[in-house]
């Protein structure tokens, strides 16, 4: 190897731990950028081909230091999406300009592209998307979060990118190159402050709120425990809660039943609760049916009666449901972890609480900007996210949750409520910012009264497709600056 190829090297290991210690919950957002600058450094000057295993090394490096706690899911599933990642990775190095950079001025703009690129690839692929590793969820404390409700979390991660490719091309572009970069740097960092007031949205009052957040061991499956050891711990918790607040959420799957909910002991249970606080009560319910289960949020009205409820839509693969079920019982027995698949719901992701249209998306759901737009689109003057990552021992996913409902809270000028059965769950208002926020493993009430809000966002409107073709542009420039090299070379030659 030679000296270039081993300093590069070095620097695509140093590129995969900023991009790690950016991510949640260690939350160092300025390194992502860094992280960004370092990528087009190592690039730069090398061939294709060194550009891919470069850019293999960087995944291979990052993926599986930030998906490690994928191993208390499945050790096979960790090393499958790891794999994956780091293939993705390798393809948007192998895009990014090598040797010819210095010959086209846009040549710094390409990899920041391709990064946006790749998590919005994230986002719908494999099976649905898997977003976890996302850029985004590193920046829920930058100043760009601000550029949320223009161009969501897609926008988020492009204007840090860039700023990262601008600041590779100030250290390494030829002058006028350097000039146009850090003018680019400047409007990026000053965009969020320029634009970050277009939220679009009108205030609308506000309610009462409480989450309840039972506690309990984290680390165990459900197919190993008793699932009214949780329904106990909740309700329990519920008695603590005083006054007639205008809504309380309590979290996905604290409760399991045969059937629907309607007339069962839990019911009963649920709807004094309700019919004692008069409140609106909201419960995360698993109901098995046949051979499979509905994820479900039930709602009980303030006389007990129940008025409505929101079956989960977007399913975990291989959490909730196996894909190809029949291929992977035959690779592994950890199929038996979910003997039963999830059967998609068709309700609206809306529903009515306290006299008001609130949006609500279940767990992994938050993730996807789409099934919040969903609910908001239908008049959701706040959003609604109960969750579940009980089964994880660290709280890497747990804070991972956090940072997917403050985009979505800035995406659509919302407030989130967030509910999980050992945490975290969190008080997240419009703006992204978190008020309130429990501890892991401890039973916790998490009372505010929390703003409403109406019309939406941009990015409501419009959803990821503008900053898609914003992208598009560098990477297609980049493409006819190839080509019209190589035709060039071919020129020469034949003269």
């Amino acid at each position: 190897m030679t000296q270039r190829r081993a300093v590069s090297a070095g620097l695509m290991v140093a590129v995969a731990l900023l991009w790690w210690l950016a991510l949640p919950p260690r939350d160092w957002w300025p390194l992502f950028p860094l992280g960004v600058a370092g990528f087009v450094l190592a690039l730069a000057g090398h061939s294709p081909r060194d550009r891919l295993w470069l850019g293999a090394l960087c995944g291979a490096v990052h993926y599986v230091v930030a998906l490690r706690w994928l191993i208390d899911f499945n050790a096979a599933g960790y090393v499958a999406v790891a794999v994956l990642e780091t293939v993705l990775l390798a393809l948007v190095a192998a895009v990014s300009p090598g040797r010819s950079a210095r010959r086209w001025p846009g040549w710094w703009l390409v990899a920041p592209a391709a990064l946006v690129a790749l998590e919005a690839a994230q986002y719908r692929f494999p099976f649905g998307g898997f977003p976890l590793p996302a850029f985004g969820l590193s920046l829920a404390d930058s100043p760009f979060l601000a550029v949320a409700p223009l161009g969501g979390a897609l926008f988020v991660t492009a204007l840090a990118a860039l700023t990262g490719g601008a600041l590779a091309a100030v250290v390494a572009g030829p002058n006028r190159t350097r000039v146009v970069a850090a003018a680019t740097a400047v409007v990026a960092a000053g965009l969020p402050i320029a634009l970050g007031g277009a939220a679009g949205t009108q205030d609308a009052g506000s309610l009462d709120a409480v989450i309840v957040q039972g506690g309990g061991p984290r680390g165990l499956r459900a197919i190993f425990v008793d699932s009214m050891d949780a329904t106990n711990r909740h309700l329990d918790a519920l008695e603590q809660v005083r006054g007639e607040p205008d809504v309380v959420l309590l979290p996905e799957n604290v409760a399991d039943v045969d059937g629907p909910a309607a007339g069962t002991a839990l019911d009963e249970a649920f709807a004094e609760q309700a019919r004692r606080l008069r409140t609106t009560l909201v419960v995360g319910l698993t109901e098995r049916e046949g051979d499979g289960f509905r994820n479900a949020s039930v709602v009980w009205g303030p006389d007990g009666r129940i008025v409505d409820r929101y079956e989960k839509r977007h399913r975990v693969p291989f959490g909730e449901y196996i894909p190809l079920r029949g291929l992977f019982e035959r690779l592994s027995d950890d199929t038996r972890f979910v003997p039963r698949d999830a059967i998609v719901g068709t309700t609206d992701a809306v529903v009515q609480a306290a006299g008001r249209p609130l949006a609500i998306v279940i767990s992994y759901e938050v993730f996807f900007a789409g099934r919040v737009a969903d609910g908001v689109r239908d008049g959701g003057e706040l959003v609604l996210a109960p969750t579940n990552a009980s089964s994880y021992v660290g709280e890497e996913v747990p804070a991972i949750e956090v940072a997917a409902s403050r985009l979505r809270a800035r995406e659509f000028g919302r407030t989130v409520l967030q509910a999980a059965p050992t945490g975290y769950s969190a008080v997240v208002l419009p703006d992204g910012s978190v008020t309130r926020l429990s501890g892991l493993g401890t039973q916790e009430l998490l009372e505010q009264e929390v703003p409403l809000r109406t019309g939406p966002t941009p990015y409501a409107r419009t959803g990821d497709w503008p900053v898609l073709l914003l992208v598009a542009l560098p990477l297609a420039a980049a493409a006819v600056a190839h080509v019209t090299a190589r035709r060039a070379v071919s020129s020469r030659e034949r003269e």
